[in-house]
């Protein structure tokens, strides 16, 4: 979240941000009820105060053997007083907390404003395959391998999920351990394999809730959540925790399957792959000091790139626009391949910089000495897909078919298939 201060001494940046990603936040009822909070805090402390002279004066009368009963008669209406204000406190502070949980993150200078039009291609990678002969879909090749079966796992659980079978399956697991071996021996990441079920804090924590809950999987009866993503439960390892700064940079990556409900994109890109309840994902997560999280972001940009490229899949790196950007980020890469059979880019990472946006709603933050003194900051933290597999399944499928109808495997992936080169036709 957003620091009160920065609000209230930066209330035009913010209205400028706000208005920049296309929001209509009530600003000024947060603000009156900032400067409402502060004047009562100060009526409390002189009440306080005069409350311990009274007290005083009290004491003294009752030493003296005097009439202190005027006195104490005033101290308990000063008393009253107090504790109506400080339920007022409480009613603002209540207030203050839930408002400053729906404002998003500040845009970083960077990122270009406007709707998801202006989103920025920074660069490409690689070239479409060509064929000669018109390739199939995922879909249609699912359909002739027999290595995806759609219509039983809408019996099993319902449209919109996927049953791997046969050489599906072990190219979905092999893509996994593929990914995880890239990040753990060559980028250095710390393998996690964390709860696929998180609390409420958790998903706060992140920046999830409360704006997103309408699109996650819940079970009411533990008030848990299906988590949508690695990130969550990942980020949340260091919650409420405070880090020494030569513990930092971390690197995590973790394996989770991952559940959206998807709520209101029913009838957009709905058949095959391309926009599924449940998919896995390889995701990488960094917590990082503040003067170093934008090179790190370019860091973890470039261990998502590093998955495509050994995979053979042609790509674009696209800066998001502010409109387009999430709620929690400050400034995100998508990465998209591209996929031959639907003659599409598809959306397989996004990598985003959130500053001490998440860190000040989970309490994450570390120690060092700065100017001689020991101080405590927030730290910064990443994260990234390295990468979704739903669609990157797609682009493998689509762009290496073959005319007799089987798949090539890619060859970084062969070692975990036993050295098969291809998903043969029959």
């Amino acid at each position: 979240m957003l620091d009160l201060r920065f609000i209230r001494e930066n209330a035009q940046a913010v209205r400028q941000a706000l208005q920049n990603r296309n929001l209509q936040i009530d600003l000024d009822t947060l603000l009156s009820a900032d400067a409402r909070r502060r004047q009562v805090l100060g009526e409390v402390e002189a009440l306080r105060a005069e409350k311990n002279k009274a007290n005083d004066q009290i004491s003294s009368l009752l030493k003296e053997k005097k009439d202190a009963s005027q006195k104490i008669g005033s101290m308990k209406e000063i008393a009253a007083r107090i504790d109506a204000l400080e339920e007022e406190l409480k009613g603002l502070d209540s207030k203050l907390d839930a408002a400053l949980l729906t404002i998003p993150n500040i845009p970083h200078s960077s990122v270009p404003v406007g709707d998801p039009s202006h989103n920025a291609v920074v660069r490409t990678w690689g070239e479409a395959p060509r064929f000669d002969f018109k390739p199939a879909t995922h879909v249609e090749l699912a359909e002739r391998l027999d290595i995806i079966d759609l219509p039983r796992a809408t019996k099993i659980t319902g449209s919109n999920f996927i049953l791997f079978k046969g050489w599906g399956a072990r190219l979905e697991r092999a893509l996994i351990n593929f990914m995880l071996d890239l990040h753990t021996k060559k980028h250095g990441y710390t393998e996690i394999f964390p709860p696929f079920l998180v609390n409420r804090a958790s998903m706060t924590g992140t920046g999830q809730l409360p704006k997103l809950e309408e699109d996650m999987y819940r079970l009411k009866d533990d008030d848990l959540f299906l988590i949508p993503t690695a990130e969550v439960p990942v980020t949340n390892i260091f919650r409420d925790d405070v880090l020494d700064e030569a513990q930092l940079p971390v690197y995590y990556t973790a394996y989770t399957a991952c559940f959206r409900r998807e709520a209101g994109s029913y009838g957009k890109d709905t058949k095959g792959l391309t926009r599924v309840h449940q998919f896995d994902k390889v995701e990488m997560v960094k917590f990082v000091k503040p003067e170093d999280s934008y090179d790190e972001l370019e860091k973890l940009l470039g261990d998502a790139e590093d998955v495509l490229q050994l995979l053979g899949l042609p790509y674009r790196v696209v800066a998001l626009s502010t409109q387009d950007i999430s709620f929690a980020a400050s400034k995100c890469y998508d990465l998209e391949a591209y996929a031959a059979g639907v003659g599409r880019w598809l959306e397989v990472s996004s990598c985003s910089n959130f500053e001490n946006f998440q860190a000040r709603r989970a309490n994450i933050r570390f120690r060092r000495v700065k100017d001689g003194k020991k101080v405590t900051e927030y730290v910064h933290t990443l994260n990234g897909s390295g990468v979704a597999l739903a669609r990157t399944v797609i682009a493998i499928m689509e762009n290496y078919q073959q005319k007799d109808g089987s798949i090539m495997i890619p060859q970084c992936l062969r070692p975990y298939v036993d050295g098969r080169e291809s998903i043969p036709s029959s």
